[in-house]
């Protein structure tokens, strides 16, 4: 793809005129003004329109802020950058020039019409924020696509270009957040450039570094919640497999209507809905709470009612074509690098068809699905434990992703879990102490007092809970 032409600062003129400022009869005194409106001085768009590669595609200025959708010419292979570019995505929310920056790295795509919001860090530090669409999501990907380019050390080294960037416009301190995937990515970053930032915070990022080895999931199964509720889920499972002859006849039903189609991902409608139960308990854990356990249904519930709670936990609209398209890119990754949770489902020995099934070449095109490299999780985690420093992981209680974590080093990097915290664990969540403990940390990291984040912080700005939604097609 062919770069955007600029937004150069004489456009600002344009915004005058459409505004009215300019919308005056020619004459020597209006003329004066409009070149003067035109070369009105913007040293930040000027920052911005000197990099190589940088396009600036629009500017919004919510209160108090100037918001920027970007593109940033890339390699496709950092290694031969000779051999083909592609656009990569991100924005900007500026606060000022002296104010840190938070690199967040969200693992997945960016909203298709990006709007201004703020991580938990981003607030915390009354900090700028730079969001970045990871590499082949949405419009990030390259044209053709060489799947072999998507891998950790090539999108650490897309977010290395975008911090060297982008430091010739912010000379503070860097922190670097995500969550989930984001977390991950994060954490793969600053293993592959351990200088471009100065503190990592990664929330709820899984650590899958023996793939086959997963019996701490396995482990978290058997012992979240009470027994009452590992129960009642459990046999939930067991009754929509049971009633298959019944549901999945419904399924296809609601699939004819909406369009919905299986074969770039499971193949068929009978393998979706399987696919679907088994994840049920899975999601249920990481969007919802210990208190949602009394609305599981019995074993006594009508087909309607265990249908409708399993499409609402897990959503069967999710393992179809149109579901799980834009996952793709996700899915390859942890089929070839990240690993995935290989559960037994013991519970459901003698009511599941498809052995193996649970996994992320399953539901992926036949042309990506691809055998598993152990080594490079396996040489993070061991950097991670050894070798880093600066890093900050918050995980919840209750999340079943949060089951295998990073173990972090002795060199002021530190671990915490927010008692009975789903997926959307956060600093706000932990026990009064330690969330004063991690917020202390993290001033300290980004060089900035309390008082300067506050008076920063205060905004309108939405929080971002850096989590994707499930049903984002």
């Amino acid at each position: 793809m062919s770069p955007r032409p600029r937004l150069l600062p004489a456009a600002l003129a344009l915004a005058l005129v459409t505004t009215g400022a300019l919308a005056q009869p020619a004459s020597a005194a209006a003329t004066a003004s409009a070149a003067s409106a035109a070369t009105v001085a913007d040293p930040l768009l000027d920052k911005l329109a000197a990099i190589p590669g940088l396009t600036v595609v629009s500017e919004t200025r919510p209160s108090g802020f100037r918001f920027f959708v970007l593109t940033l010419t890339q390699p496709v292979d950092h290694r031969r950058p000779g051999k083909g570019t592609y656009q990569q995505r991100l924005t900007l929310l500026h606060r000022s020039d002296d104010a840190p920056v938070v690199l967040y790295t969200g693992g997945y795509g960016l909203a298709v019409n990006p709007s201004a919001s703020q991580t938990e860090p981003t607030r915390l530090l009354g900090a700028n924020q730079v969001s970045v669409e990871h590499r082949f999501f949405r419009s990030s990907r390259p044209d053709p696509a060489d799947w072999s380019k998507l891998d950790i050390w090539q999108q650490a080294s897309d977010e290395h270009r975008i911090v060297q960037a982008l430091k010739t416009v912010y000379g503070g301190k860097w922190i670097q957040t995500g969550a989930s995937k984001g977390g991950m990515t994060s954490v793969y970053h600053r293993r592959f450039y351990p200088d471009d930032v100065d503190g990592v915070v990664a929330y709820v990022a899984p650590n899958d570094r023996v793939n086959p080895a997963d019996r701490a999931y396995d482990e978290f199964f058997e012992n979240v919640g009470d027994a009452a509720c590992r129960t009642s889920l459990e046999n939930v499972q067991k009754e929509a497999l049971k009633r298959r002859a019944r549901l999945v006849p419904r399924f296809e039903a609601e699939a004819a209507r909406n369009g919905y189609t299986f074969t770039q991902s499971l193949g068929s409608a009978d393998r979706s809905f399987e696919m679907t139960v088994l994840d049920a308990v899975w999601a249920f854990w990481q969007y919802s709470n210990e208190s949602d356990c009394a609305d599981v249904p019995p074993g006594t519930a009508t087909d309607d009612e265990i249908y409708d709670w399993i499409d609402t936990v897990a959503g069967f609209s999710f393992y179809t074509d149109q579901g799980i398209g834009y996952y793709v890119p996700y899915y390859y990754q942890a089929a070839t690098q990240l690993g995935w949770p290989t559960l037994k489902f013991g519970h459901l020995r003698g009511l599941t068809r498809y052995p193996g099934l649970y996994q992320p070449n399953s539901v992926i095109p036949a042309e990506l699905r691809s055998r598993h490299d152990p080594l490079p999780m396996l040489d993070v985690d061991h950097w991670v434990r050894k070798q880093s420093s600066r890093m900050m992981f918050v995980y919840g209680e209750n999340d079943p992703w949060s089951a295998e974590r990073f173990t972090p080093s002795r060199h002021d990097s530190y671990l915490y879990v927010a008692p009975g915290a789903n997926h959307g664990a956060n600093i706000a969540r932990l026990p009064d102490a330690e969330r004063q403990a991690a917020t202390d940390t993290l001033l300290r990291w980004a060089g900035v007092t309390g008082a300067q984040a506050a008076q920063r912080g205060v905004s309108s700005i939405p929080d971002d809970d850096m989590l994707p939604d499930r049903r984002t097609f």
